[in-house]
Order: structure tokens, then C-alpha cells, then sequence
């Protein structure tokens, strides 16, 4: 499956790096972190419950605007679009 993730620059390079110096791909390193964070436990700290406000603001979406659609969301807020 194709998917687009946004990340930092930095943590970027530092993968790309990491997949060069191992012999695999950027993708096969990724995928390989997920499936270690997912497999894991949490430990440490409990979260602690997050009270989340509600928006009384009106008016909804600009329009044109298609919250289905990730891509031209972000660039919307990058201020591409």
C-alpha cells in the first residue's frame, strides 16, 4: 500500500542514513520500526485522561475545502493552496 507521511527533515536524513549503512530500503526500515513499536508493551508512566473542549465555533469548512482529501488539506495549511 502507498501512503504519504510527513516527517521531520532531520529525522528523515538520520533514516535514510540508517537504511544505507544497514543495506535495506527507507521503506523496509519504517516498516520495521512500526512493527517494533506495535508489537511493545507501553511501559513506564500511565497516560494520564485528556479533557478535550467542543468547538461552539459555526460556519464549517471554507468552501472547496475536502476534509477527506489529506494532501490538499496539508497544503491548504502550508499555504499552497
Amino acid at each position: 500500500m502507498r501512503t504519504t507521511i510527513r516527517l521531520d527533515e532531520g529525522l528523515l536524513e538520520q533514516a535514510k542514513r540508517e537504511a544505507r549503512r544497514r543495506g535495506t530500503t527507507l521503506t523496509a526500515l519504517l516498516e520495521q520500526g512500526l512493527r517494533l513499536m506495535l508489537r511493545k508493551p507501553q511501559s513506564g508512566a500511565r497516560r494520564t485522561r485528556v479533557q478535550l473542549s467542543v468547538s461552539r465555533a459555526t460556519g464549517g469548512t471554507l468552501p472547496g475545502v475536502d476534509l477527506d482529501d489529506t494532501a490538499s488539506l496539508m497544503d491548504r495549511m502550508d499555504g499552497r493552496g
